[in-house]
């Protein structure tokens, strides 16, 4: 890293020791781990703030990373705090020594808006950086977002957009859209803030949610795709999973851990969690419980998986932490044990993974790191106005889960 362009921040540790089994299942025995909480950028101007922090990491050794530790690439891009996910283009910032410093964040001029007509412009958004093992490059996806006088457009078109980092020029390369079939579902389709699975030949399990751009009900389903390094093709569709509930399910994650695949899916009143054998076709889904039957309490906004070969966890927000003051109760960042055979969480095992101060968490992002540690990465989001008076400052949280035994699990 070029000592001109990095920065030191200052680093709060906090470490916790953690397991808990699940009576009878082999690959849910006890796991440890610490958590260390890190910040990777921060400062407040009182007029946008950074969102959508989300990470990548360059395996050491790696292509295009010569280094003897993993190259994190992480992108997050401003939010004018006067609309409505008004969003400017994404910026990229890299650290190459585990987070002890970190470049300035740069712009990418390949996501300037792009003039659609008159008082219409486009962008990308919602952007989620991985390691693409099969063809050795960085792959990051997300969605186009459409705006008229600067607001977001009722009726639109929507696209998942995708772009490939190049690290010698430690910059995105243009990004591009990924065609999907010709029918009016899918004119407004694409994969914001979701989670992907890279299957071991190379192809990818890339969730998304669509509807017609008149709808206001979208559905969620898992694409598998063909990445040859370059382009990002389309190969077929699985389970179109729906629900009437106001605006349908949204913002859907996937996971494989043994020998299924689950997916959890953005609600307006509950989070959702389904499973299925192959990562295309899925049981119904089911709201997200606790393990005594409860209601889990997070709603209407995301939820991510981290997935480790001994162990299956879930990172989310919920009502009912004394955080009713959090708009939809978007913080603190939860981190809990998943018993895959009930689709629950396991409440014992729930531990704070980034705290509550004033701001949401909710825009979040999960990046496989080494066999050691798997970082969750998320930035302060400062609306509504007045959340900095509880101590936010638009933080950028990074905060490292340190295994006590290697994780052989690559997601």
């Amino acid at each position: 890293m070029n000592p001109t362009s990095s920065r030191a921040l200052g680093v709060m540790l906090v470490f916790l020791a953690f397991g808990i089994p699940v009576a009878g299942h082999a690959a849910d025995a006890p796991l440890e781990y610490r958590i260390e909480r890190i910040a990777a950028a921060g400062g407040f101007d009182g007029q946008t703030c950074w969102v959508h922090a989300r990470a990548g990491a360059i395996p050491a050794k790696g292509p295009g990373n010569p280094g003897a530790t993993p190259l994190i690439v992480m992108t997050m891009q401003k939010l004018l705090l006067t609309g409505s996910d008004v969003f400017y283009p994404l910026h990229n910032l890299w650290t190459d020594d585990l987070g002890t410093t970190w470049t300035e964040p740069q712009l990418q001029t390949v996501f300037e808006r792009q003039k659609m007509g008159d008082d219409v412009e486009m962008t990308v958004c919602d952007f989620w950086p991985k390691w693409h093992a099969a063809s050795g490059k960085l792959l990051g996806t997300g969605h186009t977002v459409w705006y008229q006088n600067n607001r977001v457009m009722s009726v639109r078109k929507r696209h998942t957009a995708y772009a490939v980092y190049d690290p010698a020029a430690r910059a995105w390369g243009p990004w591009k859209e990924l065609e999907m079939p010709d029918d009016p579902r899918f004119a407004n389709a694409g994969a914001g803030c979701t989670q992907r699975v890279d299957l071991p030949g190379g192809d990818i399990l890339l969730p998304i949610y669509f509807k017609r751009p008149e709808d206001k009900v979208s559905s969620t389903t898992v694409v598998r795709c063909r990445f040859d390094g370059q382009a990002l093709r389309y190969v077929e569709h699985g389970s179109e999973l729906a629900t009437e509930v106001p605006r349908g399910f949204g913002e859907p994650s996937l996971v494989k851990f043994g020998e299924r695949f689950f997916l959890t899916i953005r609600n307006d009143q509950r989070g959702y969690v389904t499973s299925g054998a192959d990562g295309l076709h899925f049981d119904a889904p089911q709201p997200w419980t606790f393990d005594d039957g409860t209601e889990l309490g997070s709603y209407n906004t995301q939820q991510h998986w981290v997935a480790h070969s001994d162990g299956l966890f879930l990172v989310y927000t919920r009502r009912g932490a004394g955080n009713d003051h959090v708009f939809r109760h978007r913080a603190p960042l939860f981190l809990a044990r998943v018993d895959p055979e009930r689709r629950c969480v396991i409440r014992a095992s729930e531990q704070v993974l980034v705290p509550e101060r004033g701001a949401r968490l909710g825009n979040f992002g999960v990046t496989y790191v080494s066999p050691n540690e798997t970082w969750v990465t998320a930035a302060e989001w400062m609306q509504p106005r007045g959340v900095e008076k509880r101590g936010s400052d638009n933080r950028v949280w990074v905060a490292k889960i340190k295994w006590s035994k290697p994780n052989r699990a690559s997601d």
